[in-house]
């Protein structure tokens, strides 16, 4: 499975964003290995296909800003697509 194209860190506002909904896939992904164990580095690697070992910094940052966003959008971000869906 291919990830879009990413940012380091994803948007942070109060909206569901166009980068947002190219990356709910992500976004599972991650939250689906989080909720597994499964070590971040392993993460980084498998679903942005970073070296952890080469870019531990980034690696890191890129992981935990993702994990923010994907909780995030399960616990308020999801109301923005509802709305966006009762508007349709």
């Amino acid at each position: 499975m291919t990830t879009p194209p990413f940012e380091d860190n994803p948007p942070a506002g109060e909206i569901v964003t166009t980068y947002d909904e190219r990356h709910f896939v992500t976004y599972l992904r991650v939250l689906d290995a989080e909720a597994e164990g499964a070590d971040w580095r392993e993460i980084a690697t498998i679903v942005f296909g970073l070296n952890p070992s080469v870019e531990p910094e980034r690696a890191k940052r890129v992981y935990e800003s993702h994990l923010d966003r994907a909780r995030w959008m399960t616990t308020h971000g999801y109301r923005n697509l509802l709305e966006k869906s009762r508007k349709a």
